[in-house]
C-alpha cells in the first residue's frame, strides 16, 4: 500500500522559512513525477513545483526563487524549502506523486504553513 505523508508545517512570520518534507512507503519516488500542491483557504488547489526522476524542477511563477524542491533517494523523500514566506503562502501543502504509464497518482494528506505577523 502506498503512503505518501508530509510533515514541517507550521507558522511562520513573513520573510521567516520553513523546511516541508514527504515521506514514501510502497513506492520509491525516482519512478514518478513529484508534486508539491497547496491549497489556501477559501481557493483551489494549485501547483508549486515539481522534481521529475531526472531531478529536472519546474516551479510556478509565485514562487520561483524563494522555494527550492529536491529530492533524496537514499531516504526516499522529497523536500520543499520555502523561503521569504509570504502571507499570501499560507495553504494546506500537499505532496503529490504521479505516473503517466500506467496511470498511478498518489496524495498525501497535507501539512498546514501558515504565514502571519
Amino acid at each position: 500500500q502506498v503512503q505518501l505523508v508530509e510533515s514541517g508545517g507550521g507558522f511562520v512570520q513573513p520573510g521567516g522559512s520553513l523546511s516541508l518534507s514527504c515521506a514514501a512507503s510502497g513506492m520509491s519516488f525516482r519512478n514518478y513525477i513529484t508534486n508539491w500542491f497547496r491549497q489556501p483557504p477559501g481557493k483551489q488547489r494549485e501547483l508549486v513545483a515539481s522534481i521529475t526522476p531526472l531531478h529536472y524542477t519546474h516551479y510556478e511563477d509565485f514562487v520561483k526563487g524563494r522555494f527550492t524542491i529536491s529530492r533524496d533517494d537514499d531516504q526516499n523523500t522529497v523536500l520543499l524549502h520555502l523561503n521569504d514566506l509570504k502571507t499570501e503562502d499560507t495553504a494546506v501543502y500537499f505532496c503529490n506523486a504521479a505516473t503517466v504509464h500506467p496511470p498511478q497518482n498518489y496524495w498525501g494528506h497535507g501539512t498546514q504553513v501558515t504565514v502571519s505577523p
